[in-house]
């Protein structure tokens, strides 16, 4: 029997290996905007899904924060 607390998340539709997980946000007067953006898990596929101002946006580039220069 499945477990119903469990979290499913739905297949990448352009790969079929990675999975599609969400992304969540504050908006500009800081509420959280939960699910703004879907990113596929497998890393060659880079599949990703962005809800900008009420557009949607699909592949734009994916930029690794964790290169950002610390101030």
């Amino acid at each position: 029997m499945p477990d119903s607390d469990a979290i499913y998340f739905p297949p990448c539709q352009r790969c079929d290996i990675g999975t599609l997980v969400p992304f969540s946000d504050f908006g500009g007067q800081g509420a959280s905007i939960h699910y703004k953006a879907w990113v596929c898990t497998n890393q060659d596929c880079g599949y990703n899904l962005k809800i900008r101002n009420g557009e949607v946006y699909i592949d734009e580039p994916i930029v690794d924060g964790s290169q950002r220069a610390v101030r």
